[in-house]
């Protein structure tokens, strides 16, 4: 077990939180997507260490949970069966997952795990969301105008019509993200002449750029 923790760069005994955490923030910087194509080494570097990250989270997760069961099971722990009727135990993290249209304007989700969440047309505007990992996120009509996007993790996001107007996008990872029609007027994608926003395989058809042109 010890070299499952080495793995994900954690002390021995980390929580299950923890093993969690480390597992987003190794992948983030080992996803295949944010390695170059032509560079073969590093690609096959990436693809041995993803492989390795999610071999290490599984085992830490199974050993985790096998422990917890065992200390579910102990008599003096049957008393808390009262719970299972109450159906509100259980609901909250399906809701949460559902956060559309929800004001969420200048909030700090610095850092956050939002990956696969419903935030279609909800106000982000000014919100603070750099290195933030939304991994299949829906932000489909979503308000982002000023938003600090530095750094986050946007993969295969579907960001059709979203307003990222005047949003820092320097350091974002867009790549497979959709956004057609989406409009970036005035956003921050570059340094000088340089382009420091990933978009490989992302779709910008009909969206508006920076300099207010629409992508053809």
């Amino acid at each position: 077990m010890e070299r499952y923790y080495r793995v994900l760069e954690l002390e021995p005994g980390a929580t299950l939180e923890e093993v969690n955490q480390a597992y987003k923030d190794l992948v983030f910087v080992w996803h295949p997507d944010r390695i170059p194509k032509d560079n073969l080494r590093l690609q096959k570097k990436a693809q041995e260490k993803l492989q390795a990250i999610n071999e290490a989270r599984e085992k830490l997760r199974s050993f985790n949970v096998k422990h917890q069961s065992i200390y579910h099971s102990s008599p003096v722990k049957q008393p808390v069966q009262h719970k299972k009727p109450s159906p509100s135990t259980s609901q909250p993290p399906k809701q949460s997952s559902d956060l559309s249209g929800k004001d969420f304007s200048r909030s700090n989700l610095s850092n956050k795990d939002l990956s696969g969440r419903n935030l279609s047309y909800a106000n982000l505007s000014g919100a603070d969301l750099s290195d933030t990992f939304m991994h299949k996120v829906n932000l489909r009509g979503a308000n982002l105008s000023e938003a600090n996007l530095f750094r986050a993790n946007l993969l295969l996001a579907d960001m059709r019509e979203a307003n990222l107007r005047s949003a820092n996008l320097i350091g974002a990872d867009l790549s497979g993200a959709d956004l057609r029609g989406a409009d970036l007027t005035g956003a921050r994608i570059r340094s000088g002449e340089r382009l420091l926003v990933k978009l490989i395989g992302a779709n910008l058809a009909g969206a508006i750029m920076p300099d207010g042109v629409i992508h053809g």
